[in-house]
């Protein structure tokens, strides 16, 4: 489910896609690519997939997340950290007969098991911070402010990795910053004006290092997806997620004393919804990126923050201003300039 969710989706994401050719994309959980590669013969039989389909699925996933995110911003009484736990316990109750029907094991090889346990602790990690930052400001903010995430992974690619960092690069990553400003709006750059914001400042600005924290997060743990490559299978991984997801979430609440069931069968119906769509969401961008490249997908996955936007307006009757819309295009220009650039680069 993402980002990055995140995010995983990742998980990042539900958020961003990372826009290289040699990692799963996706906010922070993606599968490796298909296993059938080596059987030439097979594929040439098989059905064209329809023009197109590749990106109604992502549209279709992007859909999907934002909802997700939606019933999270509309849960009541319920800590971010706590919808994270009922979140893993849905998904691992999903991950565990598959992991037993593709017979990987739960601990995954030996020379990957750190990689495996840093995965599941910053995936899981950008996943709770997501959600906070969706609870403490709007919708829309949120969800364009976790699109900065594949700037952080080229940064860490750059760094850890040793992958190439281009002017193009650096430009992707002004623009990026300058859409979080506007979206951020610090006091001693606009003054105190706070029109717009569903809280107060402190409270947009927890939700804004929250999210921004979210995307950082999620990047890295892109990063540890690429390095560990296809030796790992995509729902071993998810399961370390699930399983140190859930650990990190009760220790986090038994410190806070924040453990309540929810007291509206309202709520407990939206803790559902979240775990359907989440899934819903990762299985259609998975769907996506098996039969369509990365690049295009990157662009169409842009589509969820015009969702947040439409959903925000909608559900929380909140217009958002126009120094969000002006952040908003800064991010998404970014994200689409990025794509195309990757996209024009590996169809050479």
């Amino acid at each position: 489910m993402r980002p990055q969710d995140s995010t995983g989706v990742a998980e990042l994401q539900e958020p961003g896609l990372p826009l290289t050719d040699d990692a799963p994309p996706g906010a922070t959980e993606e599968p490796a690519a298909a296993e059938a590669a080596g059987a030439p013969d097979r594929e040439a039989k098989k059905k064209a997939p329809c023009p197109g389909l590749g990106l109604f699925y992502t549209l279709l996933s992007a859909f999907l997340f934002s909802v997700g995110s939606l019933f999270v911003k509309k849960v009541q009484d319920v800590h971010a950290v706590e919808i994270s736990a009922f979140r893993c316990v849905f998904q691992m109750l999903v991950v565990i007969p598959c992991l037993i029907y593709r017979k990987t094991g739960f601990i995954g090889p030996k020379g990957q098991r750190i990689f495996l346990i840093l995965r599941g602790v910053l995936g899981s990690t950008a996943m709770m911070l997501i959600y906070y930052a969706y609870q403490t400001m709007s919708l829309a903010d949120a969800t364009v402010i976790t699109f900065s995430s594949p700037v952080f992974t080229s940064i860490f690619a750059w760094i850890c990795l040793k992958e190439k960092y281009s002017p193009w690069d650096a430009l992707f990553t002004v623009f990026t910053i300058t859409g979080v400003i506007l979206i951020v709006r610090p006091p001693f750059l606009f003054g105190s004006d706070t029109s717009g914001m569903e809280e107060s400042y402190s409270g947009h600005l927890k939700g804004t290092f929250a999210a921004i924290g979210s995307a950082v997060f999620a990047a890295s743990t892109l990063v540890i997806l690429r390095k560990m490559g296809k030796s790992v299978d995509y729902f071993l991984s998810i399961w370390y997620y699930v399983v140190l997801g859930l650990v990190e979430s009760v220790i986090i609440l038994s410190v806070l004393g924040e453990w309540s069931l929810p007291y509206c069968g309202l709520d407990r119906l939206f803790l559902i919804f979240i775990g359907l769509f989440g899934l819903g969401g990762q299985i259609f961008i998975t769907k996506a990126l098996q039969i369509e490249k990365a690049g295009p997908v990157a662009i169409m996955k842009t589509m969820d923050v015009v969702f947040a936007f439409i959903f925000q307006i909608i559900f929380f009757n909140n217009v958002p201003t126009w120094w969000t819309v002006g952040g908003a295009l800064c991010v998404v220009a970014s994200n689409v300039g990025a794509a195309i650039r990757k996209w024009y680069q590996s169809s050479k």
